[in-house]
Parts: structure tokens; sequence; C-alpha cells
């Protein structure tokens, strides 16, 4: 293959149908975790194209067994993150109450 046929195949893989520049995603899918793909730019509106391209090789099994343990941890440290916040936010509105209540106490007394 010369260079300019090469070049031709990688600016065909980079356009997509709609004639644009396809845009790099990543998948975080169970099945194809941090996989790198090319699709067309206009995902999600009516009028795209369903120009589709994976960029990186399947991944080993192994990889996605621990890329996608590594997602569930980091989901169930966010709902911890959550309901840490709530409890601060109790926390703040019940010493809100004690604090209003003493200084009611103290102009009532």
């Amino acid at each position: 293959m010369d260079h300019s046929s090469a070049t031709s195949q990688i600016r065909d893989e980079l356009i997509c149908c709609c004639g644009q520049i396809s845009a790099i995603r990543t998948s975080w899918t169970e099945n194809n975790p941090s996989r790198r793909f090319r699709g067309c730019r206009f995902y999600g509106r009516p009028d795209a194209c369903n120009y589709f391209s994976w960029v990186d090789p399947p991944p080993h099994p192994r990889y996605k067994n621990v890329i996608n343990g590594l997602l569930r941890k980091a989901n169930n440290n966010g709902n911890v993150e959550m309901k840490m916040r709530r409890m601060v936010k109790l926390y703040q509105i019940v010493m809100g109450v004690f604090v209003l209540s003493a200084i009611i106490h103290k102009f009532v007394v």
C-alpha cells in the first residue's frame, strides 16, 4: 500500500456517513468497558447517521473483570458519599434548630 492510499484509508475511517469528522467516544458498557470507538458526531440527534467503528481492540476478559469491578466499587463509593452528604446536611439542620432554640429560650426566659 502506498502513502496516498494509506492516507485515503485513514481519512475514510475518520469521516462518518454524514460527511463529518467522526467523534471518538468511550464505551462504558459491561462488555466493552473503557473501549474507545468512533461514531457520528451528531449521535442522539434525529439527523445522525449510524456510523460506528471500534478504535481499540476487544479487551481481555481479565481486564473487563477488573475495570467492571472498579466501576462497581466507584458507584458504591458514590452512594456512600451521597449518604455522607445527607448526614452532614441533617447534622447542620439539627444544630441550626438547637442553636435557634437556645437563642429563643434565652430571650423568653
